[in-house]
């Protein structure tokens, strides 16, 4: 993902473009903020929005350039409307305009998906909003947001597990640099010290009702349990957030070790939990997982040994 700062200009033509785009349905206002009191008013006009900025930026008129157009673009259709515009919101906020008047357009008439953004460079206290370095902390803050800088500064073994916590906190990031991820897969190394004081933690708690919920809720951890939909895990993997570190489950307790003795439904959060039909169980209770489908991160050798059985079996019923 890009951002690209345009020129400033005297006059707020960044807004009569952008709405063109929309009259001719290339575009389309996803969000207008803190423009006073015409938030409340219906259908506005371009010019109703131009002459409130204009309005603000009369109050420095030492800025003779005032207009703040902004682009930020993914690759393809990989952000939607939606994801651009939580993005803008966000980078807005860490450029210094959270609190200004803007516009948030969607384009959808190029290749690459992408918004417009559309300000004002003077604040309602008449001073203007810092430009120093503004290009260089552009797409810094835009790093910032996405969550490629929090990602980075974890332990992980696999890209697999870099894009885990991305999603494990709620960052919208989905095309990271590959080269800093290959640098930092090229400097782990297994942190063996912090993996037998989470399998202590582990075996003190799997007989608990919600292992994952007590983990996290106590230890800031995230058991992620890999399985097909409606099928017992065959993996899992450990997103400690406390010491920013990422371990395959096999790492730390085989899987076979950690839900020893209690019979383990997967279920999603909004279904209830439903014992297999004819099968003895231990009665203890069921531990709730959460499902993760993320197939290429777990252990090598059992990945590749479930691969290698269905390729057996293939060639045995091969005529």
């Amino acid at each position: 993902m890009i951002v690209k700062i345009l020129a400033p200009s005297a006059g707020f033509t960044g807004v009569s473009y952008n709405t063109r785009k929309v009259d001719r349905n290339k575009g389309e206002l996803m969000k207008t903020a803190n423009f006073g009191p015409l938030m409340a008013l219906g259908q506005l006009k371009p010019r109703d929005y131009i002459n409130y900025l204009t309005a603000i930026s009369s109050l420095n008129r030492n800025v003779r350039l005032p207009q703040f157009h902004a682009v930020i673009s993914g690759k393809g259709r990989s952000y939607d409307k939606a994801g651009l515009t939580q993005i803008a919101e966000s980078w807005l906020k860490e450029m210094g305009y959270g609190e200004q008047p803007y516009l948030i357009i969607y384009h959808k008439d190029t290749a690459n998906n992408h918004v417009h953004i559309v300000s004002a460079r003077v604040g309602r206290d008449g001073k203007k909003i810092s430009s120093a370095y503004e290009h260089v902390r552009a797409q810094r803050n835009l790093s910032k947001v996405l969550g490629y800088d929090q990602a980075l500064r974890y332990e992980f073994s696999t890209r697999t597990q870099f894009f885990m916590i991305l999603e494990a906190k709620g960052l919208p990031g989905i095309d990271p640099d590959e080269a800093q991820i290959a640098k930092k897969l090229a400097g782990f190394t297994l942190n063996k010290s912090l993996a037998a004081s989470i399998a202590s933690l582990l075996l003190m708690h799997r007989n608990e009702p919600d292992l994952t919920a007590v983990m996290k809720e106590r230890y800031d951890i995230d058991l992620l349990f890999h399985s097909a939909e409606g099928k017992k895990p065959y993996g899992y993997s450990i997103i400690d957030h406390a010491h920013e570190t990422v371990f395959k489950g096999s790492e730390v307790l085989p899987l076979k070790e950690l839900i020893s003795g209690i019979d383990h439904t997967v279920a999603s959060s909004d279904r209830s939990v439903q014992p297999e039909p004819a099968r003895e169980v231990i009665a203890e209770p069921d531990l709730y997982i959460r499902p993760v489908s993320i197939a290429d991160d777990v252990d090598d050798q059992q990945i590749h040994g479930m691969r290698r059985k269905r390729q057996r079996k293939a060639r045995t019923n091969t005529r």
